[in-house]
């Protein structure tokens, strides 16, 4: 089995990650780091709680320890992007905790908040910038910030980027990164978009998946009632009165629909917040707080603003309306079920949604079971369908799996960004680098 010392990182980052308890690689750290190290171009495949962070932050740091280099102004030589504000500063802490033994300087973008005091916070430069994509082009067009200088770039839930409809921002940032990089792209799931995306961005790459396609975690007792739109808010009630649940991530597709059942589940005296684009992020950053360490035990979120939380001890995941997009099933429920323990998913379907259920079951290749109702609530559930009917996909646009604008499969390319590199055109690899060092000193 593999241990942390025998990736051949710099003693720094092994101290740093030694203070953190960790000891053996989580699979896709042991298959992406010696790549990394290499310099070589990587697509991973895996979903938020496997470890992704530091697979593509311990490498880059020591990257930045084998060639040490002073900061410059409005410029970073690792830019980080990722979707949602929350998962911007989840990894922005995680290079922190890494580098806490090395010289670092890791700043956060993000909407939401006052642009001026991120301005200032860049004057000086940065050794690692982590941002989501539209306020990184702001504070681009006000020129607080340069992208000529990256060496190393990391698209982080890359498909999530795209559904939210950052393709457009992707491009212009990608236009103004320098050809000579390593890129890294990671994504939950592999449509034909990040196929696209990745052979249009990076060179060679490497590829490294921990789980298959659209699979869902082994730990997770899944189960869905089927029950008609009125009555799920009773149904929810009664399942978030269970006392063996501990902590619960109840998954509306709408930012209206999420408000309304907080309403609801307030009025009936059970404490709940809830965690949408509409939110400003101190509101978020509270509720998070609030959910994390127990103050409120029900958190009520869209699929884009929960692909950041990573919270340990979320004992269920209730879809109290099913996600129209069935990638985004899995994303929902891998919220439970971490750091080794079980967790319970429970979907409540009504008749207009047995479509995305079939939908679900068709990419994780299972059959979630029925569950019996709960006390008091017999009389709320329906029959389960026979598998012998036929379902047709409900009318309407696609909302991208909650309130985002999916523009996805519009093209990628333009600017030298989108330009496929030659070989010579990467960056040398750790062992390389030191070659080329012990010549020049002998």
């Amino acid at each position: 089995m593999t241990t942390f010392t025998e990736l051949g990182l710099h003693k720094q980052v092994l101290k740093a990650v030694t203070a953190e308890g960790y000891d053996t690689p989580t699979p896709i750290q042991a298959q992406a780091i010696p790549h990394l190290l290499e310099g070589r171009d990587l697509l991973g495949i895996a979903q938020t709680g496997t470890g992704k962070t530091a697979a593509f932050a311990l490498p880059t740091l020591d990257y930045l320890l084998d060639d040490a280099q002073p900061r410059k102004g409005k410029s970073t030589r690792v830019l980080v992007l990722a979707p949602t504000r929350e998962l911007a500063g989840q990894i922005a802490e995680s290079f922190r905790t890494y580098s806490k033994y090395m010289d670092c300087v890791t700043q956060t973008v993000f909407g939401g908040v006052k642009i001026g005091r991120q301005i200032r916070s860049l004057e000086k430069g940065a050794h690692v910038l982590v941002a989501t994509p539209g306020r990184l082009l702001d504070l681009m067009n006000q020129g607080a910030v340069r992208l000529d200088d990256v060496e190393v770039l990391i698209l982080d839930e890359a498909d999530q980027m795209l559904d939210m409809g950052f393709i457009h921002d992707l491009k212009k940032i990608m236009a103004k990164v320098p050809d000579e990089r390593q890129t890294l792209l990671f994504s939950a799931t592999m449509p034909k978009q990040i196929s696209d995306l990745a052979q249009q961005y990076l060179d060679d790459p490497v590829r490294v998946s921990v789980a298959p396609e659209s699979t869902t975690a082994e730990r997770v007792n899944q189960g869905v009632v089927h029950v008609a739109n009125g009555d799920k808010l009773q149904l929810l009630e009664a399942v978030l009165r269970d006392p063996d649940l501990e902590r619960a991530l109840v998954f509306t597709r709408t930012k209206h629909g999420a408000d309304k059942v907080v309403r609801k589940m307030m009025a009936k005296g059970i404490a709940a917040q809830a965690i949408h684009g509409n939110k400003s992020q101190p509101q978020r950053m509270k509720a998070l707080e609030a959910f994390r360490d127990g103050r409120c035990k029900v958190l009520i979120a869209t699929d884009i603003a929960a692909r950041g939380i990573d919270i340990d001890g979320i004992s269920h995941v209730i879809n109290f309306e099913m996600p129209n997009v069935a990638e985004q099933y899995v994303h929902r429920i891998g919220r439970t079920a971490r750091a080794g323990r079980e967790g319970v998913a429970v979907s409540f379907v009504a008749e207009d949604e047995l479509y995305y259920l079939r939908e679900v079951e068709k990419i994780t290749r299972i059959e979630v079971d029925t569950l019996p109702a709960p006390e008091g609530c017999e009389h709320l559930v329906l029959p389960t369908p026979s598998r012998d009917v036929r379902v047709r996909k409900p009318k309407g646009p696609s909302r991208g799996g909650g309130g985002g604008r999916s523009r996805g499969g519009q093209g990628h390319g333009g600017g030298k960004g989108g330009q496929k590199r030659g070989r010579s055109a990467k960056r040398p690899g750790k062992n390389q680098r030191r070659r080329d060092r012990e010549k020049a000193s002998a």
